[in-house]
């Protein structure tokens, strides 16, 4: 058996065997230095790597992020004040509201990018209430006629009801107001659901609600998981030249995806079983039945207190009913609550830029509900430009409160730690990182 020859020999000129070994040999070169790991030693770090102080991030956001339910109460603040009015121009500035303050606070987050398809919503809103009052007229007399359409006739029994005829421009711009109210409305649910986070919002629910929220928040978790099974099956059967599209496709396609949501929904289940979810406390019978009362007697006051809003004879004892029975369903729910055990990890607290937020729509809806000057109904008969007021559009602006109380107020990314830096070990540095 031969004796391997030594290493000088080996990295001599040209490799050959048994070559003279340069001067150098004793010393390592920066080839040796690259060598495998257990006998070369570390690369020099880069000089810039060696003279960068150490970046430190912190483990929370820079920007507390505010309370979701703090949002949703800021744009039904909003949307209240838009179903109080049918003034084109305040409508317009309440929506313009809400845009930019979406604009400048919402995050990257995935439900950020809801706003644009609620703004598409509002737009269709708008064109079909204008194509029913095209197609089927308007109650509101007009003498300037638009255009003339085929009537068709109608049986008896439809009296009232008419197809085509005569659209005048009074009509048209009634009911353009009419759907730019509901337009408004539409757009400033869609602000809230681009700024408030849904899986925080269902975490902070109340204790009555709770399973509720584990359902919505199982759904809302599996339902990214079904697309991309449907994906990934879809993108198999093209590699094996197999159909995808079409109802033998679907089939084929839909029959896997469903095995795999019944599984993992059999192990959901067994790990929710095994964390002890579901479980609840011992209530007494006198405390059932009073939360079953309190919460029915709310929902009902609720209903008669908004018929009673909604109707012009109600108008006095609609807002104090709808105020009770508020407060009795939140009581109901704050008992219920005490039937379910369970804490809550990292609650979002009630600060004072949550408590601002909610303020500024409150504060708008509750002016344009007090205020009510002939400028919030512009009339269309006859035909007349439409005044801005100057009282409810200044309450219109309280709402632009959220864009200077909590500007990008970023959220760390879903499946991302904060602080640490995708390729890099938690509480390394970049001297530490190898190259």
């Amino acid at each position: 058996m031969g004796v391997p020859p030594a290493p000088e020999l080996v990295g001599g000129a040209g490799g050959r065997v048994g070559a003279a070994a340069p001067r150098n040999a004793g010393q390592r070169t920066p080839t040796a230095l690259t060598g495998t790991r257990g006998t070369a030693e570390r690369r020099a770090p880069h000089p810039t790597a060696v003279t960068a102080p150490p970046r430190t991030r912190s483990r929370r956001p820079p920007h507390p992020t505010v309370h979701p339910a703090a949002w949703w109460l800021w744009a039904l603040g909003l949307g209240t004040a838009a179903t109080r009015t049918t003034n084109p121009l305040l409508l317009a500035l309440l929506v313009a509201v809400s845009a930019y303050a979406v604009t400048t606070c919402r995050t990257d987050a995935p439900w950020a990018r809801s706003y644009s398809a609620f703004l598409k919503l509002a737009l269709a809103v708008l064109a079909v209430r204008l194509f029913f009052a095209v197609v089927l007229g308007s109650p509101i007399p007009g003498t300037h006629v638009v255009v003339t359409l085929p009537e068709v006739p109608l049986p008896h029994w439809a009296q009232g009801i008419r197809l085509g005829g005569r659209v005048t421009a009074e009509g048209l711009l009634f009911a353009a107001y009419d759907g730019l109210r509901l337009a408004a409305l539409l757009v400033c649910v869609g602000a809230a659901n681009a700024l408030a986070n849904p899986h925080r919002l269902l975490k902070s629910l109340p204790g009555a609600l709770y399973e509720t929220g584990v359902a919505v928040v199982v759904a809302l978790t599996f339902a990214p998981h079904l697309i991309a099974d449907v994906q990934r099956l879809r993108a198999a059967r093209r590699l094996r030249g197999r159909p995808d599209r079409g109802l033998r496709g679907l089939l084929q396609v839909g029959l896997p995806v469903l095995e795999g949501a019944l599984e993992r929904s059999v192990a959901l289940a067994a790990a929710m079983d095994a964390r002890g979810y579901g479980r609840t406390a011992v209530v007494p019978a006198r405390v059932r039945r009073t939360t079953a009362a309190l919460t029915l007697g709310g929902l009902l006051g609720v209903c008669a207190g908004t018929y009673g809003l909604l109707t012009a004879d109600g108008g006095r004892y609609g807002l104090p009913v709808l105020c009770g029975g508020v407060a009795a369903a939140l009581a109901g729910l704050w008992l219920g609550g005490r039937r379910t055990a369970r804490t809550r990890y990292r609650p979002d607290p009630w600060d004072a830029r949550a408590l601002s937020v909610a303020a500024s729509g409150v504060a708008a809806a509750a002016l344009l509900v007090l205020a009510d000057p002939p400028a919030l109904h512009p009339g269309v008969v006859p035909l007349a430009a439409p005044a801005l007021p100057l009282w409810p559009a200044a309450a219109a602006l309280l709402g632009l409160l959220p864009a200077f109380l909590a500007p990008a107020a970023r959220e760390p990314s879903a499946g991302k730690t904060p602080g640490r830096e995708p390729g890099r070990r938690p509480g390394s540095t970049p001297e530490e990182e190898p190259s």
